[in-house]
């Protein structure tokens, strides 16, 4: 079994920074895609970010394009999520995912999730 661990949310204002962190652990051999979602209340779960354990390649949403920032580090089993310039409506539960197939549509493990609250 895969276990995925997030970390790092809180409440904060809008234009801070938060960085998010997902400990990947257990059977992980073939986990090759990792991938960061939210779900704002009321609203369902949409994709944020995408990236493999080389880092390469990485994709955003346009929605956080220029402010977030994916990023891998293999010797870790960590994956983050660097989020800065945050907007009211950046407010969701975040959660880390990941699967062997490049398909985020379909990652097969996922985390509890984080919270994310942005005030004004």
């Amino acid at each position: 079994q895969v276990h995925l661990a997030e970390s790092g949310g809180g409440l904060v204002q809008v234009g801070a920074s938060l960085r998010l962190s997902c400990a990947v652990s257990g059977r992980t051999f073939g986990v090759d895609h990792m991938g960061w979602f939210r779900q704002a209340p009321g609203k369902e779960r949409e994709f944020v970010a995408f990236t493999n354990w080389s880092g390469i390649p990485t994709v955003y949403a346009d929605a956080v394009k220029g402010r977030f920032t994916i990023s891998a580090d293999n010797a870790k089993n960590t994956v983050d999520l660097q989020m800065n310039n945050l907007k009211r409506e950046d407010t969701a539960v975040y959660y880390c995912a990941g699967g062997s197939s490049d398909d985020t549509s379909n990652f097969p493990f996922w985390g509890q999730g984080t919270q994310v609250t942005v005030s004004s």
